[in-house]
């Protein structure tokens, strides 16, 4: 049985909506108990007293999901709320955006009214609070400029969503509710209606200096590490051409082979690209679905795609120039989007595309970009979009070659941010070694996810390893691995461990630490069978990053504004890290590897611990793929600290000359 709460907030936010202004004094139902409308309805609490902007929360209802189950902080819940915001000061709310503080786990599955930030599509994690912007209704007019007009003045936010570990008659009510737009204070919320409503006053802050900004009639541009725009260059009356721009603007972003899909919402389809092509040609939907309903004498043989979903990617460098399909800056670079630091002209992408549209949409003005915006390549960070926002018309140089300008008919803006993977699920893994140790830690036990890995442990700790087992695979390093664990007294798991299943991995190895300073190596490992063009790594060393002194065999730069990181990327003519190959005579596959000598001097780090934890790095990434790390390092043993443990040298020496010769690739 539904649980009922707030019935009274419930009829307060009802009646919010419809009950218009009563002469120059807002008259908003709080409680109605009758059906008499000639009373004049109290405010609510608060709206009347505050000039600025009001906002509330109210708990509406809830119902237990499914699995029941007995732990009551487990136990899942479906609830439903609404979120006001009411402008009740002089100015103009300019693209209001309002933060709900959400503490109960809570996922949210609609949000009727409003758009959620930086969140591409439901269900959306909320666990840690999210901000709702407005849709439709972006901006939030004053009182005075609409003589009361409590349609535009005020929104309201429907919430559907799940939530755990608040029973009855406990109510699973945010932390805060507050406006996100620069300029307002917020008081601290207070609670009503038996803590099933809440509300705060903001106002304007008197010491907020705005600075110059052109004024923009949709919402502002944000910044994120990869902005997609969708400009509309040319409008008819069942048609239009779009332009995409796709630019990287994080330093340790990278894309290779994008591949990016979204959702159409009204039935569009491609007629024609340039600059990209999409990974299936599809027009039987066309044929029979509602556009070959509507266009019955089209012909669909010449269509790109009538998919909902298409799959575009970039076109090899090779079509360039074809008349055609190429002739855009910054297109076909075969998928390829690097950061600036590495190659500026490489950090941006663009390609066309004719749309056709569908009744009722044909008029030139009914235009909607694509929504679920996603993007991935080979091996590259993981991408999050938010949903397109309208923006002010993107500025081109003018096409005549004259210094005008000229500009698009509409344009949307998609925000793209980096997501840290989630344990067992990054692309690529760290393995730890040091002179002090035999033993070799390596990547964790399904660092990259162990789907379909069966007779194996995805439990178990991954084995220590001999120093030479880091250049075989995985399935060939099981005899390695129980020898040198019989050689060295440990336990070995029944069932033993899965692999890492990464196709990178990264060895950091401890090499010297001498008074003065302290040296490391690092080994690049590609157990894919394609190369890596262009290739990067970046090491966040924390305590140990003043002391960075040189990098022997790769290019390297320090970027003090990035949490301490140093970036390293190969030489000219070194920058392709070679996929897996066969081995010799039969013997096993031999991955494509390329290392580095790193110094560190301990003059600008006194008293640092290099073996004790300061000499290995807090973060790794490879091509923008945040790598897993094992969870401890080395421990150095008996007590000998300078001790250099000469089969690791003899070791390196092997496979730095085999390098050399060009056995290895």
């Amino acid at each position: 049985m539904k649980a009922k709460v707030g019935m009274e907030v419930s009829c307060h936010l009802r009646m919010l909506l419809f009950i218009s202004f009563a002469s120059s004094f807002l008259n908003i139902s709080y409680a109605q108990t009758n059906n008499d409308y000639d009373t004049p309805a109290a405010p609510p609490p608060g709206l009347s007293n505050c000039n600025g902007v009001f906002l509330t929360y109210s708990f509406t209802s809830r119902d237990k999901e499914y699995p029941h189950i007995k732990n009551a902080t487990a136990q899942a819940w479906a609830f439903k709320s609404s979120a006001t915001i009411v402008n009740t000061g002089e100015y103009e709310v300019k693209a209001w955006q309002m933060f709900v503080g959400f503490q109960h786990k809570e996922t949210l599955v609609s949000a009727t009214g409003a758009t959620i930030v930086d969140s591409d599509d439901f269900p959306v994690d909320a666990s840690n609070g999210t901000t709702f912007a407005g849709g439709s209704q972006a901006d939030l007019k004053t009182s005075i400029e609409t003589a009361g007009d409590f349609t535009q003045i005020s929104a309201q936010i429907d919430i559907t969503g799940t939530q755990f570990g608040v029973k009855p008659p406990g109510v699973p009510m945010p932390s805060i509710i507050k406006l996100v737009n620069n300029g307002y204070k917020c008081a601290k919320a207070t609670m009503r209606g038996s803590k099933t409503y809440m509300q705060v006053c903001c106002k304007k802050d008197p010491k907020f200096k705005p600075k110059p900004k052109k004024a923009v009639k949709y919402l502002p541009r944000q910044y994120g590490d990869l902005e997609f725009t969708y400009d509309v260059l040319h409008a008819y009356g069942n048609n239009y051409l779009a332009q995409v721009t796709m630019v990287n603007n994080h330093p340790l972003g990278r894309l290779d082979h994008w591949n990016l899909t979204w959702d159409w919402k009204n039935d569009e389809f491609i007629y024609s690209m340039r600059g990209a092509f999409v990974r299936k040609r599809d027009y039987a939907r066309c044929v029979y679905g509602p556009a070959g309903e509507y266009y019955q004498d089209f012909d669909f043989s010449n269509v790109v795609t009538c998919d909902k979903s298409p799959i575009i990617s970039d076109l090899p460098p090779a079509m360039k120039n074809d008349s055609k399909l190429g002739k855009l800056p910054y297109c076909c670079k075969n998928g390829t989007l690097l950061p600036t630091l590495m190659d500026e002209d490489k950090a941006r992408s663009i390609f066309q595309l004719q749309v056709y549209k569908l009744p009722p949409n044909l008029n030139r003005t009914a235009l909607e970009p694509p929504h679920k915006w996603r993007i991935d390549g080979v091996l590259n960070p993981q991408y999050k979009c938010s949903s397109p926002i309208r923006v002010d018309p993107t500025e081109f140089p003018d096409p005549s070659g004259l210094q005008g300008t000229s500009t698009a008919i509409a344009s949307w803006q998609i925000v793209c941010n980096i997501s840290r993977p989630k344990e067992k699920e990054s692309r690529c893994c760290v393995s730890f070694s040091a002179y002090y140790n035999e033993s070799v830690i390596p990547c964790n036990t399904c660092a990259c996810g162990c789907e379909g890995d069966t007779g194996c442990s995805q439990k178990a700790g991954a084995m220590l390893l001999p120093a030479e087992a880091l250049l075989i695979p995985f399935e060939n390093r099981t005899q390695k691995a129980i020898a040198w664990a019989k050689l060295k007294h440990l336990k070995v798991p029944n069932p033993r461990p899965c692999p890492d299943n990464c196709p990178v991995s990264i060895n950091w190895h401890l090499n010297t630490d001498y008074k003065t300073g302290w040296t490391a190596r690092i080994t690049l490992f590609n157990w894919d069978d394609a190369p890596f063009e262009d290739w990067f790594a970046a090491i966040q060393m924390g305590k140990a990053y003043p002391g960075y002194e040189n990098v022997y065999s790769f290019n390297g730069t320090k970027l003090d504004k990035l949490n301490k990181t140093i970036f390293l990327q190969g030489l000219p003519g070194l920058n392709y890290l070679m996929g897996e190959v066969n081995g010799t005579r039969g013997g096993p596959r031999v991955p494509g590897k390329q290392q580095s000598v790193i110094s560190f001097t301990k003059k600008q780090t006194p008293g640092i611990n290099v073996p004790g934890g300061d000499g290995f790095p807090k973060r790794v990434f490879f091509n923008g793929e945040e790598c897993a790390l094992p969870t401890t390092i080395p421990i150095k043993s008996g007590g000998h600290k300078y001790r250099i443990n000469l089969f690791t040298i003899v070791f390196t020496t092997i496979l730095t000359l085999i390098m050399m010769t060009g056995c290895i690739y």
